[in-house]
């Protein structure tokens, strides 16, 4: 399993989260997201399918660029 940390600048509020965690989460290998609006950063533990690239292409598609 991997852990990633990625800085989100439009994380505003707990909607942005709830969004954001229910989107990855529904990606296969996703294992757990934790969201923190006060440091607009996601921290993800996920295996394979998912993969990095595949987690920062959903961030886009649902709006929420990575930094």
């Amino acid at each position: 399993m991997k852990n990633i940390s990625i800085k989100v600048p439009t994380i505003h509020c707990s909607n942005c989260a709830h969004t954001i965690k229910m989107e990855l989460s529904e990606l296969e290998g996703i294992k757990t997201v934790e969201v923190d609006v006060g440091k607009k950063e996601i921290v993800i533990s996920f295996e394979q399918p998912a993969t990095e690239q595949k987690i920062r292409d959903l961030l886009m598609e649902i709006n929420y660029p990575p930094e």
